[in-house]
């Protein structure tokens, strides 16, 4: 069972709505996995493995190239996104020998309660469940801690492997959105994957 740190919850909002700063992102522990806020000192690793062609043509969001200065202006805006309740995003390192090898987070919806999950893990390191465990504890901070109804995530229809995280993690496949998102100047079909608060108190 993943061991989280306290940390505010989406049911804590305010009377505008607002969810007021409690306390700093937290820490999400698995067996082999330290889920930690970024710091800057990441972002060489960041722009290294993000960099990478294999990883950035399955990313909406992901540039290629991956210049210099990119990561440091991405990783300078968690604190404050983290702190409006709108963004959690974490850096996958490895507990032995404390290794970054890639990148998880919830974007967030605090009207509809619902978050989406993204994520990707450096080439060294395919295939070695790595990505599903670290999306089962950032599920389980959304729904536990969060207080979230819905998480959900799509990926490119060409990009199976991302499908099958996803049904690892007890997601239901809802549907293929067609030429959904433009990436690179070419329209992509998404398949859309979720699991509900009640499916999640299931398993």
């Amino acid at each position: 069972m993943p061991v989280v740190l306290p940390v505010l919850n989406i049911k804590d909002c305010n009377e505008h709505g607002e969810i007021p700063v409690k306390t700093r992102q937290p820490v999400l522990s698995t067996e082999r996995l330290i889920l930690r806020p970024f710091t800057m000192d990441d972002a060489p690793i960041v722009r290294q493995l993000a960099g990478e062609y294999e990883i950035a043509v399955n990313c909406l969001c992901i540039p290629h190239p991956y210049e210099k200065g990119m990561a440091e202006s991405w990783i300078s805006t968690h604190p404050d996104i983290f702190d409006k309740g709108e963004f959690a995003g974490f850096a996958i390192e490895l507990r032995a020998g404390q290794k970054f090898i890639g990148s998880i987070s919830l974007t967030i919806s605090q009207e509809h309660e619902k978050a989406e999950l993204g994520y990707w893990i450096g080439m060294p390191w395919w295939g070695n469940g790595y990505c599903t465990e670290a999306g089962r504890a950032i599920i389980r901070y959304g729904f536990i801690d969060l207080g979230l109804n819905r998480i959900f995530a799509g990926h490119f229809s060409r990009n199976p492997a991302s499908g099958r995280v996803m049904e690892k993690l007890g997601m239901t496949f809802e549907g293929c959105i067609r030429e959904h998102v433009k990436k690179w100047g070419n329209f992509e079909d998404a398949k859309l994957y979720s699991i509900l608060r009640r499916e999640y108190e299931q398993i």
